[in-house]
């Protein structure tokens, strides 16, 4: 290798300008090369140590190659520098799951654009989708005009229930949501999350609508990039499950279900999407093939190192929502009651509850343990307790109370229970099961006041769907049959007027008949006659002692006209057929009565004699036990042997074989 000239040496060993530096600095940047951008920051700092662009240079060049632990390390090795790194240390725990660390940093920032950005992804992720939203509010004073907001207020939106209030939102940032306007837009993360919202306000065509505009622009996109039809179904795989799931919704399961089996078996999904195929693949297949679902759900889990610990594979914990591990937690548990596993199901309810301690579902899923367990007066404690400290968020608590205690007889806790949720006290069903529930505790006064309740509530609504007529329907027929009849007669009477009804006139008059007979003739004149009464005589009618009931049938003698009684009489009779070659002049003789009797029932019948020799068996030369008994016994107990051996045909205490038998025996 030959040496070095003196003027190389000397211009390696010459320091390179700042200035240079970061015009390289510059132009890696531009290049998206974040390797070069690294290096490059690291001889800026051993060139002029501790300064502040190059130190977030190299942090952000780290972030944006995927090298967090290296961005961290930056920031750290940072620390005694006087420069403020707050926001790219909680952006590095955002991206490792650490959620409240990365909020406790942002608390002690100022509320820019970009931190406001970084706190409502941080409160999305939690699961705080009120707090999410309120970010989103503090953000538009900074009117920013980005895409990418506007899909993430849609998002947090629909995550947070308040899909109603989309397209108001996004009204307001003069966005238009419908299938045509976003078929301009070509945005395909717009039109997804709309059609979310969509779903969620339960317009199913039209989401249907927007997820094929979402999937069809997300194709041609991915097109364009040159990608494989593999990988472009990859991509689309959160389309897919949506549109199945709204298949799901429409009622159209078979469809849904082999989406779904086609997603899990084609492998053809990114992880989350899987999630959420496998468990509404689940919900539909419900207690079929329990085992099966149990071993497709608990691959998307890992084993726990500790009890009551739960954790998902790790390429699910940071894209699943709370709202979407919690239904796949939730169907784990109803798949192990399902295969009688209740010890492994009462483990995982009980870290649903820590897990989740805003949600309701957990405590529903302890009270159908406790039910499995037949331990019902555990489960009716534990959803009592809830509904006490929980008042505002206990109607399906309630609910699912009276379920069980109804099932259980406790009829007084059942009606306790819907009693407690008054938006539902007037509604049909809720009205006949505490109707229900009080008749069975025999307090015909309580299910009266019921119906009355629900009556006046419609009274006094304005609702298109009234259910008025039908609730005083039925509670005029209720009075009416526990001896109520005056007050059956005035809901009798409020029917005619409203309504005008033949069921309600004939009910009125039938009613008031037993308390007011001017009334009962009033309305009676306003019935239509019936035809063919008009040649009946009440008075005679009345006289009469009225019709018998007469056990079984009875000969009635009925006066048949002479004209009926001679088409009778010539009526022409048939031939006889008799069989070929038969002369009926000639018969012969009368053929033999017992001929469909067994040949063993015959009078004729002589049975076989029995072979009363002795049936040596065995060896040549060998003497039967019975034979060589009777030869060393003498005489008499050789007759005693013979009269044995006779006994059996001489036996007439023996049951008669069936007809069947019989049959097989004559045969032979």
């Amino acid at each position: 290798m030959p040496p070095k000239s003196k003027a190389a040496a000397a211009a390696a060993a010459a320091p390179v300008a700042v200035e240079d530096l970061f015009t390289a600095l510059h132009r890696h940047i531009e290049a998206g090369d974040f390797a070069q951008v690294v290096k490059v920051a690291d001889q800026v700092l051993k060139a002029a140590p501790g300064d502040e662009d190059a130190v977030r240079c190299k942090v952000v060049a780290h972030i944006k190659s995927d090298g967090i632990d290296q961005a961290l390390a930056a920031i750290r090795a940072a620390e005694r520098l006087p420069i403020d790194l707050g926001y790219y240390k909680a952006y590095c725990y955002y991206r490792q799951n650490k959620l409240q660390e990365a909020l406790e940093l942002l608390r002690g920032q100022e509320e820019t654009s970009v931190v406001l950005q970084l706190e409502s992804q941080i409160l999305y992720r939690q699961g705080r989708m009120n707090d999410c939203m309120n970010s989103y509010e503090k953000l538009q004073k900074f009117k920013i005009d980005s895409m990418d907001l506007k899909i993430n207020i849609i998002a947090a939106l629909v995550a947070a229930g308040r899909a109603s209030e989309v397209q108001a939102a996004m009204k307001a940032q003069k966005v238009d949501l419908t299938t045509r306007a976003l078929r301009d837009t070509r945005s395909f993360e717009l039109a997804y999350n709309s059609a979310c919202s969509l779903i969620e306000n339960k317009k199913y065509s039209e989401a249907k609508e927007q997820l094929e505009l979402a999937k069809r622009i997300g194709k041609e996109e991915l097109m364009v990039e040159d990608y494989g039809e593999d990988e472009i179904e990859y991509e689309l795989a959160p389309v897919s499950a949506q549109l199945a799931y709204v298949q799901q919704l429409q009622g159209q399961s078979q469809e849904a279900m082999q989406a779904y089996v086609n997603m899990i078996n084609g492998a053809s999904a990114d992880s989350s999407s899987l999630a959420v195929a496998t468990t509404n693949l689940i919900s539909l297949k419900g207690t079929k093939d329990a085992a099966d679902s149990l071993k497709k759900l608990d691959r998307l889990i890992e084993k726990a190192t500790a009890p009551n610990q739960l954790q998902l594979i790790e390429s699910l914990d940071f894209k699943l929502s709370p709202r979407q591990k919690e239904a796949l937690y939730s169907a784990r548990v109803l798949l192990l009651l399902q295969t009688n596993k209740t010890d492994q199901a009462n483990e995982l309810v009980s870290g649903l509850i820590g897990m989740f301690r805003d949600s309701v579902y957990p405590v529903l899923l302890q009270a159908a343990v406790h039910v499995k367990e037949k331990k019902v007066q555990k489960a009716e404690e534990v959803l009592s307790q809830y509904a006490e400290k929980h008042p505002e968020n206990s109607k399906v608590v309630l609910l699912a109370l009276a379920q069980i205690a109804a099932n259980a007889n406790h009829f007084q806790l059942a009606a306790d229970s819907l009693s407690k949720i008054p938006d539902i006290q007037h509604m049909p069903a809720t009205v006949a099961t505490l109707v229900t529930l009080k008749m069975r505790l025999g307090d015909s006064n309580a299910a009266a006041s019921v119906l009355d309740a629900a009556i006046q509530w419609w009274k006094d609504s304005m609702t298109e769907d009234n259910k008025l007529d039908v609730l005083t329907r039925e509670a005029a027929a209720f009075k009416l049959s526990h001896g109520r009849d005056e007050e059956a007669c005035l809901l009798y009477e409020e029917l005619v007027k409203s309504h005008g009804s033949i069921e309600a006139l004939a009910g009125l008059v039938a009613t008031a008949a037993h308390t007011n007979l001017e009334k009962a003739e009033q309305y009676e004149k306003k019935l239509k006659p019936l035809p063919g009464l008009k040649g009946v005589n009440v008075e005679s009618l009345e006289k009469t002692s009225g019709a018998r009931h007469v056990e079984g049938p009875q000969d009635m003698k009925v006066d048949v006209p002479e004209e009926v009684k001679k088409q009778k009489a010539k009526k022409r009779k048939r031939k006889p057929r008799y069989p070929k070659g038969f002369d009926p002049a000639n018969p012969g003789p009368p053929p033999d009565p017992e001929r469909w009797l067994p040949r063993r029932e015959r009078s004729s019948y002589r049975p076989k004699r029995k072979d009363k020799r002795a049936q040596v068996r065995g060896a040549q030369g060998a003497v039967t036990r019975e034979t060589s008994t009777t030869n060393a016994s003498g005489s008499s107990k050789g007759s005693q042997t013979t009269s044995s051996s006779k006994a059996p045909a001489a036996n007439t205490d023996q049951p008669k074989a069936s007809n069947k038998s019989r049959k097989k025996k004559s045969r032979s």
